[in-house]
């Protein structure tokens, strides 16, 4: 049976176009995972906003559900890997991480239920459109130098736990792991320093994106030799973003404006190619 399941595989679509890619394509294929590596270990959050658009429009995957499948499960594990780098830096507050990514896993299963009964253009237009709202608030709420060392207690637990469920939702519904949302989302609810709530966002960032991959895998939206490609480039453009992240830690409004500002471009550019 196991040798049938290997065979199955073997000679699925995906993996014979895989086998069949010029240079070029496997070249794309890491570039864009070190890409989204980079942006992640960097601010924590924008791997799906970048994940999403390049292999729509990059790589030219064709279904965009598959691109949102396939991104959340590349996507949260490169979370995982950014991870170790943001802990050994002392930026992840794990009480306030449980929390957040336990409430959001339940709304990134119902969200992720719903987008994929959506349409697939549609869903990429107001995922650009949530973007630039989130990237408006980002920078109101620049000269906020936070608390570094917030606690989440009893008290903070409901306002965390509300923001998380609200974040999984929006997550799951855009196929993303979240990560430009759960930064704002941390600061908002905790009042913790951008850096701490990067490094904090990653623990709901591999929660959310694992809840929604599983989910999309049951119904075939995922494309396995994509997503190990995008993971072996992640994990190079994910150390040298963790660096750089480690870097400009001291600097939290220029980290605040560079959030921002790729969004921006980002939700531009999706905006111009579905419309």
């Amino acid at each position: 049976m196991i040798v049938d399941v290997l065979s199955g595989i073997w000679q699925s679509a995906q993996v014979q176009e895989f086998l069949h890619l010029d240079p070029l394509s496997h070249l794309a294929r890491v570039g864009s995972g070190a890409t989204v590596g980079f942006v992640l270990g960097l601010v924590g959050g924008g791997g799906s906003i970048l994940a999403v658009p390049l292999m729509v429009y990059a790589i030219g995957v064709r279904d965009p559900h598959v691109a949102i499948g396939t991104s959340a499960l590349a996507v949260a594990v490169n979370a995982l890997v950014n991870l170790r780098s943001h802990s050994r830096a002392d930026n992840v507050k794990w009480r306030c991480g449980g929390m957040y990514a336990s409430a959001g896993v339940a709304g990134a299963l119902i969200g992720s239920s719903l987008g994929k009964a959506f349409n697939g253009q549609k869903l990429l237009f107001l995922f650009a459109l949530v973007m630039i709202a989130v990237g408006v608030l980002m920078l109101r709420g620049r000269g906020n130098p936070g608390d570094p060392g917030v606690e989440c207690t009893i008290e903070k637990a409901p306002r965390v736990l509300g923001y998380g469920l609200a974040t999984g939702l929006f997550s799951g519904f855009f196929g993303i792991g979240g990560g430009f949302l759960i930064v704002p989302g941390l600061v908002g609810s905790t009042g913790m320093p951008i850096i701490k709530a990067i490094g904090t966002s990653l623990v709901a960032v591999a929660a959310f994106g694992f809840t929604t991959a599983i989910n999309y895998t049951l119904s075939g939206f995922v494309d396995w030799p994509l997503a190990m490609t995008f993971l072996f480039g992640g994990a190079l453009g994910g150390a040298l973003g963790a660096r750089a992240g480690k870097a400009l830690s001291s600097d939290n409004d220029r980290l605040t404006t560079i959030f921002a500002n790729l969004i921006f471009a980002v939700a531009g550019y999706m905006i111009a190619r579905t419309t």
